[in-house]
């Protein structure tokens, strides 16, 4: 029961667990490929260049698709279509083994069709969080929220190396496509997008949440002017496009490094792909509440956004270049796995920052943010199969990321901010300049 401090189990916990294992499902969905690619490619005859173009094709469905799905969720609120989007990749993804056996063509459309279904989980979510996570919980809300990246990415690699070692490489796609389904079936009854409308709400609770974290008319409206001529919104466009070019580039190569770089297994390529991302759970939790207890205590939420993003940016760049020129897999290891746990850090930073600055307009501008921080997905990932092939090591592409990293720390640290953008176009209209809007009605 919550009390009127907002201490103990209430509802707002419920929604954060059923967002987070959507996002734990997505990416045991998105990364069990990455496993399951070492052995397609021995049995399809695949390139470097051909596995990159496959790794990458999930990124073109899931850029194309955000900012709409960002719109929907706004409009018609997170629940909806959220579950419509579960339902949507998991299809996709049982469908995987039919499509990679028939043409690498139709696995690249079902990787773009699961690209689609994928893109509406973190709008979808930052929507209901506007409204579920009030103020003084959001960096925990935010960073407990993303902490299904690293958990399904440890289920998706280790649990794909298993199964794969098993009974092929099939049976990865067969067994966590089903998982969303189930997920569906506790989603639809539990949540509702609008804590006043829960019946099982408390009434503490909803105290405990009324402010800018409930919906009100003011939703409606978005001052796209002010968002999209604002600096601190690009320092964490910038910041997000950085962190996800490591993000995704140790996602989509990881289990092919440790194989054909390191020289191990299938399935300890896979055991070793999956520990570093139990540093970033590790890290991204212990920053998460150690940020809050900060901003608690009075330093300034740009302060510890800065620490968050350029020790985690910095602290990426450092370790990968130490990584370049390491043979030993232990070594190799420990450097990646220090490196996975500065993107911990970061996920305590840039997107917690949007609801710092728009709290009522999150799932919109999350959806763009993620669309330009899907390009990493797309080019990084492709670019690091090509330099593979064209140089024979990973070590350009370390150098590659650590370069992006540390550009995208020193721009954040020169633009950032945790000032209530929509304050200021408040401000604004009371001095006679109106942003432009746009007014949008929920149905």
């Amino acid at each position: 029961m919550v009390n009127g401090t907002g201490r103990g189990w209430g509802r707002r916990h419920t929604v954060l667990i059923l967002c987070f294992l959507a996002l734990f499902i997505a990416y045991t969905d998105r990364v069990n490929i990455s496993v399951a690619a070492v052995a397609m490619r021995e049995q399809l005859g695949w390139t470097q260049t051909t596995k990159g173009f496959v790794l990458s094709a999930f990124f073109v469905g899931y850029m194309l698709f955000m900012i709409v799905s960002g719109w929907l969720s706004y409009r018609y609120g997170g629940k909806r279509v959220l579950a419509v989007a579960v339902v949507v990749w998991s299809a996709f993804t049982l469908l995987t083994p039919w499509a990679a056996t028939h043409s690498t063509a139709i696995l690249i459309a079902v990787r773009i069709g699961l690209g689609v279904g994928e893109a509406a989980v973190l709008p979808a979510a930052f929507e209901l969080l506007g409204h579920w996570a009030p103020p003084h919980e959001r960096t925990r809300a935010v960073t407990r929220f993303l902490s299904g990246i690293p958990c399904g990415q440890v289920l998706g690699f280790i649990g794909t190396g298993w199964i794969v070692a098993r009974w092929g490489w099939p049976m990865a796609f067969y067994v966590f496509g089903a998982l969303g389904l189930v997920w569906v079936v506790f989603w639809l009854p539990k949540v509702t997008d609008d804590p006043t409308a829960d019946p099982h709400i408390s009434p503490q609770e909803l105290r405990v949440l009324r402010g800018p974290s409930v919906a009100t008319d003011e939703w409606r409206t978005i001052p796209w002017r002010r968002y999209l001529t604002a600096l601190p919104v690009w320092a964490i466009f910038v910041a997000h496009f950085c962190n996800n070019w490591a993000l995704y580039l140790l996602i989509s190569w990881l289990p092919s490094y440790f194989r054909e770089a390191l020289g191990l297994s299938i399935s300890n390529a896979s055991l070793f792909a999956a520990a570093p991302w139990l540093a970033t759970f590790v890290t991204a939790n212990l920053t998460a509440m150690a940020a809050d207890k900060a901003i608690a205590s009075g330093v300034s939420v740009i302060l510890v956004r800065r620490v968050s993003i350029g020790t985690a940016l910095v602290g990426i760049a450092v370790f990968l270049m130490l990584a370049r020129d390491v043979h030993s897999p232990t070594m190799a290891l420990s450097l990646v796995c220090a490196a996975t746990g500065c993107l911990g850090l970061g996920m305590a930073g840039f997107l917690p920052n949007w609801l710092d600055i728009a709290p009522r307009h999150s799932a919109v501008l999350v959806g763009i943010s993620n669309t330009i921080a899907t390009i990493p997905g797309i080019a990084g990932v492709a670019i690091t199969g090509w330099l593979v092939d064209t140089t024979g090591t990973y070590s350009s592409a370390f150098l590659l990321t650590a370069v992006v990293s540390v550009g995208g720390a020193t721009f954040y640290l020169l633009f950032g901010s945790g000032r209530p953008l929509d304050g200021l176009a408040i401000a604004a209209r009371d001095h006679g300049q109106e942003p432009a809007e746009i007014t949008v009605q929920r149905n």
